[in-house]
């Protein structure tokens, strides 16, 4: 099911409101190009460049664990860069699009519980995400992650039409 676009008309609550909104549809709207497509193109690349669907999922759902968890929360976290192996994105070739998706709902889910439990002027906590640089406020890190999916919803975008699937508006 597809989350309706947060018109920028519509009244919210807050801009913590804004933020989840705006992911939230992004989100849906890459859970739906994914289930569209059959199982050769979610495994295979038709770019150059030679990511995948999946791995395109893994990615996103490994980039939240990185700014959310291991950098505004500042926890420990095993494999920060499991996506990821000899410097491309990698999804082993067992996991499944059910179970992908389910780390990203989950992800996300930590995602909100966290956003709403603290001020966007907030700043995370110290930790090896940073890279010893200043943590960046809970605001910045929404910021960030609305940009990647908005970026990355474009690029399924492409490669769902170049598949003969759906695109977006």
């Amino acid at each position: 099911m597809s989350v309706p676009f947060p018109s920028p008309t519509s009244p919210a609550g807050s801009r913590t409101e804004v933020f989840l909104g705006y992911l939230d549809y992004f989100r849906s709207q890459i859970v739906s190009r994914l289930r569209a497509l059959p199982e050769a193109e979610l495994r295979g690349s038709r770019l150059p460049s030679g990511w995948t669907p999946l791995e395109l999922v893994c990615h996103l759902t490994h980039v939240e664990l990185r700014w959310i968890e291991w950098g505004f929360e500042g926890l420990p976290v095993a494999e920060p860069w499991g996506d990821s192996r000899a410097d491309r994105w990698y999804v082993a070739p067992d996991r499944t699009l059910d179970e992908l998706l389910n780390a990203l709902a989950a992800r996300a889910g930590h995602t909100r519980k966290v956003a709403e439990s603290h001020d966007l002027a907030e700043v995370g906590r110290p930790g090896e995400r940073w890279d010893g640089a200043e943590p960046a406020t809970l605001e910045r890190v929404l910021f960030h992650l609305l940009q990647e999916y908005a970026r990355h919803a474009g690029h399924l975008d492409i490669v769902a039409e170049l598949a003969g699937g759906p695109t977006g508006e």
